[in-house]
């Protein structure tokens, strides 16, 4: 595992409509640390989320990423574990050193570091990673998928009048 600069990682996502963001984000946490683990939001936080769009079953999304890593090579040094809020394990003493976040989800993890801080931990290496653009340069996002403007690896859908 020469190279690697954390021994373990972690990235969360509801990872729903598996897109080409979400492998950018999945690949680069693998890119950086030997271990990843992988908070994949339970159902009851995505329903909490009001996401503007219906989201896939926890169980469907963890086996289209399942797929995604074995299809890498990477299921065997990833750890997915379901999220059920914001924070997952990220508050507890050594159980990772780097968080690999979106522009999108960076908030989220600056407001991790504060939480661990004011509980006397260290802070977490934040790597944030640029929002993966469209055809058109809008980011690629589950909604815009959702909502048949573009497909999963951000190519826009022609509609026909």
């Amino acid at each position: 595992m020469a190279g690697k600069r954390f021994k373990v990682v972690a990235v969360g996502g509801t990872f729903d409509e598996l897109h080409k963001g979400h492998k950018a984000l999945l690949l680069k946490a693998f890119e950086v640390g030997e271990q990843v683990l992988i908070g994949l939001c339970a159902d009851e936080f995505v329903a909490k989320m009001g996401k503007p769009h219906v989201t896939a079953s926890y169980r469907e999304r963890l086996a289209e990423l399942k797929v995604f890593l074995q299809r890498y090579g990477l299921l065997e040094r990833a750890k997915i574990i379901p999220l059920n809020d914001a924070y997952g394990v990220t508050l507890q003493r050594g159980c990772l050193q780097a968080l690999i976040v979106s522009r999108e989800t960076e908030p989220t993890a600056k407001k991790i570091n504060e939480e661990r801080e004011k509980r006397g931990l260290e802070p977490l290496n934040i790597i944030v990673i640029d929002m993966v653009p469209s055809e058109n340069h809008a980011p690629i996002s589950t909604t815009r998928i959702r909502r048949g403007e573009i497909d999963r690896e951000g190519r826009l859908i022609k509609r026909f009048a």
